[in-house]
């Protein structure tokens, strides 16, 4: 499902119109990005919980010298763990 999909999907399920949707829809991705960039968390009870976590810096393979070493430096990745309510949806 593409963005404009789900907008629309959420904009009928809500009754809403599209363009109130997807403001909304905005708005939480703004707030969960801007969360995640002060290293904290967003939980939304039962589906799951947004974060940002830290990569540490390790040595890798070069893919185009196999034989190389390179540094690969400390990055910031997002993570998502799932909540209960979710993963039992996915088991039935």
């Amino acid at each position: 499902m593409k963005k404009a999909q789900l907008i629309e999907t959420l904009a009928i399920k809500a009754g809403v119109s599209k363009k109130q949707a997807e403001d909304l829809l905005d708005a939480l991705q703004s707030l969960i990005i801007e969360r995640m960039k002060q290293s904290q968390e967003t939980t939304l009870t039962g589906f799951g919980t947004f974060s940002a976590r830290v990569r540490s810096a390790r040595l890798g393979v070069s893919p185009q010298h196999p034989d190389q070493k390179i540094q690969i430096p400390q990055v910031i990745v997002p993570k998502f763990k799932a909540g209960k309510t979710l993963k039992d949806a996915l088991k039935k």
